[in-house]
């Protein structure tokens, strides 16, 4: 299942809306060159069909294009990291 996944600047998150929920991973950004992943957050009616991984790949290939590092304090995105040896070089 492919999804839109939108960078909303303000609420410091990449969004996806599906049937009415929002899922998301949220960001704080650390200086001009790092953003720290703090959620990942999938309502339970959406789970098991991999838009956590989504929200985190879309988020994560931002990072790179715009030459950020990286630091994930949420526990799927690093453990996403840890599992896509190409993401490892982004951890700050």
């Amino acid at each position: 299942m492919s999804i839109n996944i939108e960078h909303n600047k303000q609420t410091h998150r990449f969004e996806t809306h599906i049937d009415g929920r929002t899922g998301y991973l949220e960001y704080k950004k650390q200086g001009d060159s790092i953003l720290d992943f703090t959620h990942t957050i999938v309502p339970k009616e959406l789970g098991g069909q991999g838009i956590g991984s989504q929200l985190v790949k879309h988020a994560l290939d931002y990072a790179r294009a715009n030459n950020y590092k990286v630091i994930p304090s949420c526990s799927f995105v690093d453990a996403y990291i840890n599992k896509h040896e190409d993401y490892q070089s982004l951890r700050a």
